[in-house]
């Protein structure tokens, strides 16, 4: 078929090929006729001759769509418009913009139909076209063919058009032009709804702009015609517990009751987990409990929140009490509200409990994931058992086709160097590198601080340089356990060196490597270069805390210094930091003002 279109086209000159030009000229007519659909068996002469409308319904004729195809846009494809008589409208545009032919034809078309006689693109068609453009992410064309509409003045966008516009400027990560189009729009007298509002508003709760969703509300609320729907408060509330704003957030709650509308489950659950994180248990409990009362069903998220809280809080049997609960009520856990469980019976030392309820979990028609495994393999190590054990589960989760992850990997490297089995996560380490996974600066950590409560110091220094060379750089964490390894080993001239080094790479030293080097001044050079660590870092953005001082106070203590010991503990008092009790009674033994109460 595509050699003889390619033929016919030759013979109407458009190839130069005096070979193909010598062929039979063909009518424009058979051209498109080429292109008929085959005709149904029961179709006869009469159906044959049927006009392009059926009960007044006006179809867009399949020859035209498969010159498209073939001859993409140019002179031929206009040639069979005006063979076929299809009128250049607004509905043939729209039609072609539906069609599956590419994008770049599209586009083509629709500035040759822009330049027909008596014709004007208008709102529908320019939308046509973005949308076309937005299914193929080509962004900047899409912004250039918003500009383009909005401009035009023969185009009014309505509030429904804002709020796709907003929405596909959102997903296109084109914020700022989608705040800039919004009030461009708006200034044009289209008053946007509760529809372009969310949808103003959702972009921005997805950038992280919660203090400008605020600022849109308020607006909003002042339009006098445009009234926020449980959608607006849905995103409002999602805003303000993320910013921590309880008081706020309750208070929509309640404008939202008082305007007749009935919280979802979403905004109970986001509060609920707001209440728990700002450990207000009770406020947590008593939103569950209305909750229900407004005969709104907690769903699988609520119950999660709720034993997350909970379970974070230690309180165990109450978690347990709302997971039993959960399922009385006929709502069925899945995997991710029994990893849950199964991490604080783990953490709370009921292995046996987390084991019974992995067990569980076919019943509960729930698949273990790499989580689950995870989970279970923590467990085993803090509650101290054999190595085997947690091997075991090791190859029962690759055996079960779960691919362990970086952090399986990190979980077992940091179990087996606290049980020290070195040997054991060293060949973790190497698998874990066979395997393809990135460098993972924890599982050097562990490894790291194993090697150097062993004293092996060069092997340890060895993978520190490999953590390097493999990353690029290291976390603040590893510096600082090398430093303070490098101290304990009375090389303070190279733990020096690593805190500079820090410094210059960009990776500003935290509390633990500050109290790391502060320590092993105080182990080498005495108390007086300690406290001008201590000096130091109270001038910086990472303050002093308990260890911090103690270490200093140490110091003082050995060196005899009690008056500086004695200002040092006033200082601490102050600020609400508690004494090394070992510390404070070596001073005052030293003194002679033991308490003997």
């Amino acid at each position: 078929m595509a050699r003889r279109a390619a033929c016919l086209l030759a013979a109407r000159g458009i190839y130069s090929s005096p070979c193909l030009a010598r062929r039979l000229k063909q009518t424009e007519n058979e051209i498109v006729q080429m292109f008929r659909p085959p005709a149904s068996r029961k179709e006869g002469p009469i159906a044959a001759m049927a006009p392009r409308y059926t009960n007044s319904i006006r179809v867009l004729d399949e020859r035209f769509i498969r010159i498209l195809k073939i001859f993409k846009w140019g002179p031929d494809a206009e040639k069979a418009l005006e063979v076929l008589m299809l009128r250049v409208d607004h509905w043939l545009v729209r039609e072609v913009m539906k069609t599956d032919v590419g994008v770049n034809v599209k586009m083509q078309f629709f500035r040759w139909a822009a330049k027909k006689r008596n014709y004007e693109h208008d709102t529908s068609t320019y939308m046509a076209l973005i949308h076309c453009l937005e299914a193929v992410e080509q962004y900047g064309e899409m912004w250039k063919m918003i500009q383009e509409m909005v401009r035009n003045p023969i185009c009014v966008v309505t509030p429904t058009e804002l709020s796709a516009v907003i929405r596909m400027l959102g997903n296109a990560k084109m914020i700022s032009k989608a705040v800039a189009i919004f009030y461009q729009i708006k200034a044009r007298k289209c008053q946007p709804t509760a529809q372009a509002y969310n949808s103003m508003i959702i972009m921005l709760m997805h950038e992280g702009q919660y203090e400008k969703v605020h600022e849109l509300y308020s607006e909003m609320s002042n339009e006098g015609h445009c009234f926020p729907d449980t959608v607006t408060y849905s995103a409002l509330i999602s805003a303000f517990c993320k910013l921590g704003r309880r008081e706020s957030a309750v208070q929509l709650l309640n404008e939202m009751k008082e305007n007749g509308m009935q919280p979802t489950a979403k905004i109970y659950t986001m509060l609920i987990a707001l209440f728990f994180k700002l450990d207000d248990f009770h406020g947590a409990l008593n939103l569950f409990d209305e909750m229900k009362y407004q005969y709104c069903q907690p769903d699988v998220f609520t119950y999660t929140e709720l034993i997350r809280g909970l379970g974070k809080a230690g309180k165990i049997d109450e978690a347990c009490h709302f997971f039993h609960e959960m399922q009385r009520e006929g709502c069925r856990p899945d995997t991710v509200v029994i990893n849950n469980m199964i991490h604080f019976l783990g953490k709370a030392g009921r292995l046996d409990d987390a084991m019974k309820l992995f067990q569980d979990m076919e019943n509960l028609r729930c698949i273990p994931n790499v989580v689950t495994y995870n989970t279970i393999i923590k467990a085993l190590f803090e509650s101290k058992s054999h190595a085997s054990e947690v091997t075991s589960w090791f190859e029962r989760m690759k055996g079960s086709g779960i691919a362990p992850s970086s952090f399986t990997y990190s979980i077992l490297i940091d179990g087996f160097c606290k049980t020290n089995r070195v040997e054991k996560a060293m060949m973790l380490l190497e698998e874990m590198d066979e395997k393809g996974f990135p460098p993972c600066p924890a599982a050097y950590c562990s490894l790291i601080d194993s090697l150097g409560k062993a004293k092996r110091y060069d092997l340890a220094c060895e993978l520190f340089q490999e953590l390097k060379e493999n990353c690029g750089s290291s976390s603040a964490r590893v510096y600082a356990v090398m430093i303070k390894h490098l101290g304990k080993a009375g090389r303070l001239d190279d733990a020096i060196d690593l805190f500079d080094e820090m410094n210059k790479l960009g990776c500003t030293p935290n509390v633990y490597a500050y109290n790391a080097l502060m320590s092993g001044l105080a182990r080498a050079g005495g108390p007086h270069r300690a406290m001008e660590m201590l000096y130091n870092m109270k001038q910086s953005a990472i303050k002093p805390d308990a260890v911090s001082y103690n270490t200093v106070l140490s110091s003082l203590s050995h060196a005899g210094m009690f008056e500086e010991a004695a200002k040092l503990m006033k200082e601490m008092n102050e600020l609400g930091f508690e004494y090394d009790l070992i510390t404070y009674s070596s001073i005052l033994e030293a003194i002679g003002k033991v308490d003997n109460e």
